[in-house]
């Protein structure tokens, strides 16, 4: 039974853990949070994570799995040390590495055998390196190696993702050492590519790059056919059919979010100027991204000025405004970087009244304190209660479910400014909304181009 240590309890270094126990292998998780220690001893969870519960208790309950806030008793004879700890966004956006400086150093002087330290935090080029000398200044003698080990996971699905990749990327200076860690994925049928530090690095950089990137370009897409009366949901699926596209990724709405993409893509844009290129792609794609949360609070104030045009109120004013999602995205409790941060922030800014539902993340936003002024309903109807509209922000299962008319007629005025093209709009004008999506035009507006061009509409 190997033993392993996994340093970090967030998304990555818990699901990390977790995983690798359930594999067969011993696995100790530190964390210098004592809260989230305790709680994780008594078998709660500090995230939302589909199966990642159960994945944990089975594992506490068969020894394989445990947790401590003290790095001796974590490190103690261990063969792999994992680093997992967070890599937020700086000033510059540069990725804050303090984190992964302590991790290093915790591990510099408390090993006391031959040990494999692996990187799985998302990290700037380079890094491999500075993990070893801070290892070397910290304990001259225990000799080790660093390997980087890119995750490649998604929240909501990471339980999944770890368990069947796609890849598993290894990037070392030694060669052994690199392939150690790949017997830890012996299981698995998919590639192992074992490359050098600086490329493994890079491989995980430009992997989430391209994802955000397709993002962007499908939303910029989206304001084209917003334009010239095309349906971005029909020009997604006409693009995704072809093989060397492919469908993933190309949803238009608020842009992503979460932990990853957003801070990584600053950090390569950061890496890429620092190192004297020109990332002119990059920087459009963050532009991108911040100016899709705009277009939906400019929709929505369009629509409630139209709404009502005798009673001269202009702007979003004294509006009450339901806020459908919190978290970035379905299946995950993480509000990091999330579009309704940036939504509500824009919708308080011009003096409307903000409620919010979230079937995963209320109890985070209240912990963390960073929508003091919204209110958090119980339920979507209850915030759809005598509010001047609606607004679509996270695409959960349970939204695309709900009673509609129960909603219409809770209403004060029947506006629904949908951010993630969850429902159909020929059945939300018939019900009798006020319907706008992104990149796609509704039933009354392709009627009233139908009439002003001369063709007809079906």
């Amino acid at each position: 039974m190997r033993k392993i240590t996994v340093i970090g309890t967030g998304y990555v270094g818990l699901v990390t853990g977790a995983c690798f126990a359930d594999l067969g292998n011993a696995v100790r998780c530190i964390d210098i949070d004592e809260r989230k220690i305790a709680m994780l001893r008594e078998g709660q969870m500090p995230i939302y994570e589909p199966g990642l519960a159960e994945l944990v208790v089975r594992n506490v309950r068969a020894r394989r799995l445990s947790f401590t806030s003290d790095y001796p008793e974590g490190l103690r004879d261990t063969d792999f040390a994992f680093i997992a700890v967070n890599t937020p966004s700086g000033i510059s956006g540069e990725a804050d590495m303090s984190q992964v400086r302590q991790a290093a150093e915790g591990i510099g002087e408390n090993i006391h055998k031959e040990t494999v330290i692996v990187n799985r935090s998302t990290v700037p080029i380079g890094t491999g390196d500075m993990v070893a000398s801070i290892v070397r200044r910290a304990n001259g003698h225990v000799p080790f190696s660093v390997v980087s080990n890119p995750e490649f996971t998604r929240e909501g699905q990471a339980v999944q993702d770890f368990l069947h990749p796609d890849r598993i990327v290894l990037g070392a200076t030694d060669r052994v050492a690199a392939e150690q860690v790949a017997q830890l994925y012996a299981s698995f049928s998919c590639p192992i590519i074992i490359t050098d530090l600086n490329t493994a690095e890079m491989i995980k950089y430009a992997s989430n790059a391209f994802l955000a990137t397709r993002v962007a370009f499908i939303n910029e897409i989206s304001a084209i056919c917003e334009k010239v009366g095309a349906d971005v949901k029909e020009v997604a699926r006409g693009m995704g059919l072809d093989t060397r596209i492919g469908l993933g990724y190309l949803e238009a709405g608020l842009g992503y979010g979460g932990s990853c993409l957003p801070k990584d893509v600053r950090a390569l844009e950061h890496m890429a100027a620092i190192h004297g290129c020109h990332p002119q792609l990059l920087r459009a794609v963050i532009d991108i991204n911040r100016d899709q949360r705009r277009l939906v609070v400019q929709r929505l104030r369009e629509l409630l000025e139209t709404a009502d045009p005798l009673s001269g109120r202009r702007g979003l004013e004294g509006r009450v405004v339901g806020v459908l999602g919190l978290s970035f995205k379905p299946g995950t409790d993480d509000i990091r970087e999330a579009p309704s941060l940036d939504v509500v922030h824009l919708l308080e800014s011009e003096g409307a009244r903000v409620r919010a539902y979230d079937p995963a993340a209320m109890d985070r936003v209240r912990a963390e304190g960073v929508l003091p002024d919204v209110e958090l309903c119980p339920d979507p109807y209850q915030l759809a209660q005598d509010a001047d509209a609606l607004v679509v922000v996270t695409e959960w299962n349970e939204f695309k479910n709900l009673d509609m008319e129960r909603v219409r007629d809770a209403l004060r005025r029947p506006i629904v400014v949908d951010g993630r093209n969850i429902y159909d709009p020929q059945r939300m004008h018939e019900l009798g909304f006020t319907y706008w999506s992104v990149g796609r035009q509704s039933p009354r507006q392709a009627q009233a181009r139908a009439e002003t061009t001369g063709a007809r509409w079906l």
